[in-house]
């Protein structure tokens, strides 16, 4: 199985998987994440991205799917932070990483 390597999402930079830990900052509070899915073999295409938060008083869940060049777009999601991770056809889950949107 493959592991997911690393997302690059707007102002977050994440390491999942057997990549080790990259930098990372605080994302922007527009409430879209937006970034790549990377794994050893380069960019991720048709993986799910999935978005969770218990911020809320019932749990919330947004999941999209990555385009052709492992490109993806959490749009509209509520104030609060997030766990983020992805999962695919052949993957392995990514170990979940914060977010704040």
């Amino acid at each position: 199985m493959r592991r997911i390597v690393g997302i690059l999402a707007v102002g977050l930079l994440m390491a999942l998987g057997a990549g080790g830990p990259l930098s990372g900052q605080s994302s922007s509070d527009n409430g879209v994440i937006t970034g790549v899915v990377t794994s050893e073999n380069g960019a991720e295409a048709g993986v799910w991205v999935i978005a969770e938060t218990k911020d809320m008083p019932t749990p919330f869940r947004k999941i999209v799917v990555t385009e052709d060049r492992g490109r993806f777009l959490l749009p509209q999601l509520p104030k609060g932070t997030f766990k983020v991770w992805v999962r695919g056809y052949g993957l392995a889950d990514s170990t979940p990483v914060m977010a704040v949107a």
